[in-house]
């Protein structure tokens, strides 16, 4: 969940950054600051000092950082995001490099492990006309086994579509035990006219969850998965 309303809340933010860019692009193309600026600078009653130019320059190109600061922040928001959770394990993104409990030659079954259902949901965005489901609605997995399992998209359009997914885990407490080792989330993904594909999904869930007392009462956890139309969208057609 934390993973989407960030997705969105993102997209969202970069689009408003780029319609007001699009905006100040259009007026600053039309000379409208110039001829503003022209027409105060040419009337005897307010005629600019040195000074009074070097600011207004100055506020001028602070204005146009600060708009493609955001414009960059904005764009990076998802990279970025994914970065810190491979970094952090944060909604159930396993930490990666040497040494980490999670390289899959040190993963093992406790002896006390419980069967814990994994339940698979997906949804797709109203810009984006796929149909996107999982192939089963669950399974059962032991902490400390790896579990593969598929979900499968198609471009119900006449022309190629590029997606883009998040996912979430639910109940939120367990989202630190569940780890993908490889999936599609993040990752864009063209589908050509009408074309149908598998799309699978590599995980275990940490062992330590056998012993946390927090987890006595978790007995299923859900995958869900979202598909949005990519921003890139129009730029590749």
């Amino acid at each position: 969940m934390l993973t989407r309303i960030l997705f969105n809340r993102s997209f969202g933010f970069s689009k408003s950054i780029a319609q007001s860019s699009r905006l100040m692009m259009n007026d600053m193309k039309s000379g409208f600051f110039k001829n503003q600026f022209r027409r105060y600078q040419n009337n005897p009653r307010h005629g600019f000092s040195p000074e009074q130019k070097l600011a207004v320059q100055t506020t001028k190109n602070y204005m146009v950082s600060i708009i493609i600061t955001f414009v960059g922040l904005s764009i990076a928001a998802v990279p970025l995001y994914q970065l810190f959770c491979t970094t952090t394990g944060t909604d159930g993104t396993p930490k990666t490099g040497a040494g980490t409990k999670f390289l899959l030659a040190n993963l093992n079954t406790p002896l006390n492990a419980r069967p814990i259902k994994i339940a698979f949901d997906s949804s797709v965005s109203d810009s984006l006309d796929w149909t996107f489901v999982p192939e089963h609605q669950s399974i059962t997995v032991l902490p400390g086994d790896t579990a593969l399992s598929f979900f499968k998209a198609k471009n119900n359009t006449d022309k190629p579509v590029i997606g883009l997914s998040t996912y979430s885990v639910v109940p939120y407490k367990a989202a630190q035990y569940f780890n993908k080792v490889q999936c599609f989330c993040f990752e864009e993904q063209r589908l050509e006219a009408g074309e149908e594909v598998e799309m699978p999904v590599f995980f275990f869930i940490d062992p330590e969850f056998s012993v946390d007392p927090w987890m006595k009462d978790v007995n299923e956890i859900t995958l869900h998965y979202t598909f949005f139309k990519s921003k890139n969208q129009d730029n590749s057609q």
